[in-house]
């Protein structure tokens, strides 16, 4: 059965340290017990996305190595045949997550800096109603995959200048605060001479939606007792493509349509950062659409 959704990014082994604070440059600070597991961008954002309920695929390299067979069993759900095995190894992501449950991430892409977009690949990004991608791949892959799909969604995470070329091919731009800055200066107004839609995420202020000719529409944030924030955002982007793909069947995706799947995609990273770790802390739908109805309905 073809793919709703197709995510094109990384996949990586994250080490995670437990840390009283995250260590300023040339600092050393002292971890509790390491622990390792399954995540990396690309990987839970298609987790999130297919636990959310759509039928989804993943283009992803992995190593020939203990890290890609981890990883291929933590992405049950997703469609792994245009998975590619790389000689380089799978990618490692170093986090340090303080007593708050903010972290910093340093990732080693390995088999991610060599992902390119098969011919199966590029026919199945042109056939997908959604194609969603990050920025821990070759740029060349994003803008291959930007140029082939019908509703273009980028995570513009790590945070990077882009191209115009790039930012021409998408249709929703899904960034944080630092990463907007980034694209288009301290104005976040100034996305929209970029792209025709973008979502700003603000951490546990929610996030705000900014559409030409319209007002900004603020989500405030669901208010929850933080553990890990790791892969909030993943998860935020998951479910977001994930309830868009209901909208897709029409014509074309409303405010109202964005909107609403901003507000779902809000409540799954609210549960997501009650639970430590990448891909384990992602929600699946049943208890996105409960908390959902506690929050909005």
């Amino acid at each position: 059965m073809e793919p709703d959704v197709v995510v094109v990014g990384s996949a990586n082994v994250d080490l995670v340290l437990p840390v009283q604070r995250i260590p300023r440059p040339g600092e050393t600070v002292l971890a509790g017990l390491m622990t390792r597991g399954p995540g990396g961008k690309g990987a839970n954002q298609a987790v999130a996305s297919a636990r959310a309920g759509a039928r989804t695929a993943m283009v992803v390299a992995l190593g020939d190595d203990e890290g890609g067979a981890l990883l291929r069993d933590a992405l049950d759900g997703v469609d792994l045949s245009l998975a590619t095995t790389s000689d380089a190894p799978t990618g490692t992501a170093i986090i340090t997550v303080d007593e708050t449950g903010e972290n910093a991430i340093v990732v080693a892409p390995g088999a991610n800096g060599e992902l390119t977009l098969s011919a199966e690949a590029l026919a199945a990004v042109g056939r997908a109603k959604i194609v969603l991608s990050q920025l821990e791949i070759p740029f060349a892959t994003v803008q291959s995959a930007a140029a082939a799909s019908a509703y273009f969604i980028l995570n513009a995470a790590p945070a990077a200048e882009l191209s115009d070329d790039l930012l021409a091919e998408v249709d929703l731009l899904v960034v944080n605060e630092t990463e907007a800055e980034a694209i288009a200066g301290p104005d976040r107004s100034a996305l929209l001479k970029k792209v025709p839609a973008a979502v700003v995420t603000l951490g546990g202020a929610g996030a705000v939606i900014l559409t030409q000719n319209a007002d900004e529409i603020e989500v405030p944030g669901v208010p929850v007792e933080v553990v890990d924030t790791t892969a909030a955002g993943d998860t935020f982007c998951g479910v977001l493509a994930a309830t868009l793909v209901t909208a897709s069947a029409n014509d074309s995706i409303t405010a109202s349509d964005l909107t609403n799947a901003v507000r779902r995609a809000n409540v799954a990273a609210s549960l997501s950062v009650q639970a430590a770790g990448a891909i384990p802390s992602v929600p699946h739908g049943d208890a996105i659409d409960a908390h959902y109805a506690e929050v909005y309905l």
